[in-house]
């Protein structure tokens, strides 16, 4: 551990799971070998602009997080996954995008042998039309409302199940179902479709590698106990939606979760909620005291270090 590093230090803790300061290189150290299903986070992104928690220049990304990957591949169980949301970057005055999110996946799966299960994308459908530049003043671009979220193995055979995360049918299909008919036969595309297979009711429809959330909540019990307590809200969280689909995915319950650039700690509330284990690491000690926000209403939470109030100055 060097000099800047911070000591970790658990912040509080669930029957369930626990929360620390440090820096995760530093904490992944006390992980033991093969004990996790899943990896589940949305690490500092690459991006032109500097954030409160500490993003990275996408020149030095994927050599800022071959350490961290390390660590991920020796804790991960042989049927456990990594699950990355990467937002993508543009090229400092150019309309034209880094390809950093894309060297990265290639670092994981070529040097480090991860495998690369299946690409999926988070489509928000409220984010702002930025960079203004290209999309709002010179109108050469659209605006990029999908984040890239990369699902790995550290085998081929990662632990999954698409019965746990089913949507409702539509109405359509679920007339085709009530009605016990369906149209079968060659599709202009060459498939050939069983009246058998589509008019079995599974319980809801399997759904698609794209997710769309709209990332637009202004004030939940986080944002109000952070406001309370005086503490900064971090600036990028995680819809529940995005770690929640994945949870029910890749893990079942009493599994562990491990989180390890928490900011909110939202991955960790979900696993909470879920039933699984999970741990969660916070380089940022003000994100680190105010993600307990997330957990106010669990019977067996305790404080350990903290948060404590911040005093006026």
């Amino acid at each position: 551990m060097t000099h800047d590093r911070p000591v970790p230090t658990e912040m509080y803790r669930t029957g369930l799971g626990s929360a620390w300061h440090g820096d995760a290189l530093d904490l992944l150290e006390d992980v033991q070998s093969s004990s996790v299903q899943l990896i589940l986070t949305s690490p500092p992104f690459a991006l032109q602009r500097k954030k409160s928690y500490g993003n990275q220049l996408h020149a030095e990304y994927v050599e800022w997080f071959k350490p961290f990957a390390g660590e991920f591949m020796r804790v991960l169980r042989d049927d456990g996954s990594l699950v990355i949301d990467i937002g993508g970057t543009w090229n400092k005055g150019l309309p034209t995008r880094s390809m950093y999110h894309f060297d990265l996946v290639l670092m994981l799966t070529r040097e480090l042998g991860f495998h690369l299960a299946e690409e999926f994308y988070w489509y928000n459908k409220a984010k702002l039309p930025t960079p203004a530049a290209w999309v709002t003043i010179k109108r050469i671009r659209v605006k990029d409302a999908v984040n890239p979220v990369w699902w790995l193995g550290k085998t081929a055979w990662p632990d999954a199940d698409n019965r746990r995360v089913l949507r409702k049918y539509s109405p359509a299909q679920r007339k085709l179902l009530d009605r016990g008919s369906y149209n079968a036969g060659r599709r202009p595309s060459g498939h050939v479709i069983s009246a058998k297979g589509f008019q079995t009711d599974h319980g809801g429809a399997i759904p698609p590698n794209l997710i769309e959330v709209a990332n637009t909540r202004s004030f939940d019990p986080y944002q109000k106990y952070c406001r309370q307590m005086g503490f900064t809200p971090h600036d990028a969280r995680f819809p529940r939606e995005v770690p929640e689909f994945f949870v029910k995915f890749l893990s079942k319950p009493g599994d562990l979760v491990l989180e390890p650039f928490a900011g909110s700690n939202m991955v960790g509330a979900v696993a909470q909620e879920l039933g699984r284990r999970w741990r969660s690491f916070e380089l940022n000690w003000d994100f680190a005291e105010g993600s307990m926000g997330r957990f106010l209403a669990v019977e067996d939470l305790d404080p350990l270090e903290g948060p404590q109030p911040k005093q006026e100055t």
